[in-house]
């Protein structure tokens, strides 16, 4: 549309030519009267000369108007051809402007008939329009979708349809939503084999064949799978579960009759959560420096406890031989206890009996060796991680005063994390406890067989001193 700022820019132009012409003549006149300057020789050769460009200039000065003239007509038709395009289309912009208004009238109008005509259909077309994208929600965490794909692009094109009440379903697009929604039924309560391009955990692309477990389950080679329908992938968990969910996995690969299978009814999230929860050796690092060191500490303790108690098995072992007999052998506590009593057939009751309670005295570091090590170990190891704990509480209220309170996972991850150094201590400590009780029982039992032969003798060497008197 033509506008009355284009005329004004039409005649600022015409006005902008016409001074560019003037000084276009005057900058011509000025430049030949120079030249001639520099050809004249004399004054009266000049003043000819000038004559002469005079004439010549006022011709080509006559040219120039007669041409401008004839242009600032030409200009000016082109003028009037603009004002009369824009004052044709000021009169289409009011016709079309009227039509528009009536029209909408008209749509307004219809619209309402049509409502009015459509009464309770608009109800049922709410309901396919809600099935429509619930359905559609459903196939898009369904793992039936891995194998039978597209299905969301009908129920996209048919919810936006009963979103618009100009257009009304058909049987066929009725009983095309039925036929999926009972699809989807039937597949839920089917274990079908499949095959497909599937993403592995590191990256790679391969193509295997997928047990689908109903509308719960995807499993390949042995392993859980998940459908992304984002990218209509289907790839394998990055994390897989523990050992005895997998054990199920191969047991129905394997098997063609009933077996157990441990499948998620959520289709997946469930599953999700498993996979996202630490297993043992990511609890221990969650510990740091202090869980390290608690089980360094209680390993160091089950070292110790396998060394005594393989010592104290054997020193049983050669006292109760030695139990059986009467000869003294110097490579167990009953021998060497024995051997004072053959050393010193001469020694009085009371001085055998010092004797005898000299050679147990020496034995009881041997037997009892390390056991108050690992007793300390048990009572250390809580301790330690009572000190792991309070020094992550302390890390997770800082953490709390610079970000708040407003992620809860922040908290709970902080505490967890700090609770595990009192796990590990407890795990320690309560072993610990069990194995010195039992090793100190096994040392306790060797010294009072000790102490009840060392008894034993100084009884018979009293009664043998109680004949000698009784004789003489």
């Amino acid at each position: 549309m033509i506008t009355n700022n284009n005329v004004n820019l039409l005649r600022l132009f015409g006005q902008t030519c016409k001074k560019a012409l003037t000084t276009l003549s005057i900058t011509a006149a000025l430049t030949s009267t120079a030249v001639m300057a520099q050809q004249a020789a004399s004054l009266d050769d000049l003043l000819s000369q000038l004559e002469q460009g005079k004439i010549a200039q006022t011709s080509q000065n006559k040219a120039r108007e007669a041409q401008f003239k004839a242009q600032v007509a030409q200009q000016q038709h082109l003028l009037d051809d603009i004002t009369n395009q824009r004052n044709s289309a000021l009169t289409l912009s009011a016709s079309l402007e009227q039509n528009f208004a009536d029209n909408d009238v008209k749509l307004a109008n219809k619209t309402d008939a049509l409502s009015k005509r459509l009464g309770e259909l608009k109800e049922l077309f709410g309901v396919l329009q809600q099935v429509s994208g619930d359905t559609r929600s459903k196939f898009q965490t369904s793992v039936i979708s891995a194998q039978i794909a597209n299905r969301g692009e009908f129920l996209d094109e048919f919810a936006q349809s009963m979103g618009s009440s100009s257009k009304l379903a058909s049987i066929e697009e009725i009983e095309r939503l039925w036929f999926e929604l009972q699809r989807e039924m039937t597949q839920s309560g089917k274990i079908h084999t499949f095959n497909r391009e599937v993403v592995l955990a590191n990256g790679e692309r391969t193509t295997a064949d997928i047990t689908r477990v109903g509308g719960f389950n995807l499993i390949s080679n042995g392993k859980y799978l998940e459908y992304i329908d984002e990218t209509g992938t289907v790839a394998e968990l990055i994390r897989q579960p523990a050992n005895r969910y997998l054990s199920t996995v191969d047991a129905l690969t394997a098997s063609k009759e009933t077996t157990a299978f441990a499948l998620d009814p959520t289709g997946g999230s469930i599953l999700n959560l498993l996979v996202q929860a630490p297993d043992t050796r990511e609890r221990v690092d969650q510990g740091g420096v202090v869980g390290y060191i608690i089980l360094g500490i209680g390993a160091v303790g089950l070292l110790i406890a396998l060394f005594r108690l393989i010592n104290l098995v054997s020193v049983g072992a050669k006292v109760n031989r030695q139990l059986k007999n009467d000869t003294a052998s110097n490579d167990n506590p009953l021998g060497r206890v024995m051997q004072v009593k053959d050393d010193n057939p001469t020694l009085d009751t009371e001085a055998l009996e010092l004797k005898l309670s000299e050679s147990i005295l020496r034995e009881l570091p041997k037997l009892s060796s390390m056991l108050t090590l690992i007793k300390i170990i048990s009572v250390v190891a809580p301790l330690i991680g009572l000190l792991g704990t309070v020094t992550g509480m302390i890390n997770t209220f800082q953490a709390i005063t610079l970000f708040g309170t407003g992620d809860p996972k922040l908290m709970a991850g902080g505490i967890s994390q700090a609770l595990v150094t009192t796990v590990l201590g407890l795990v320690v400590a309560i072993p610990m406890v069990f194995i010195f009780a039992y090793l100190n029982s096994r040392s306790k039992n060797i010294i009072n067989v000790l102490q009840q032969e060392s008894t034993g003798i100084i009884a018979q060497r009293s009664e043998a001193a109680y004949s000698v008197n009784q004789g003489a």
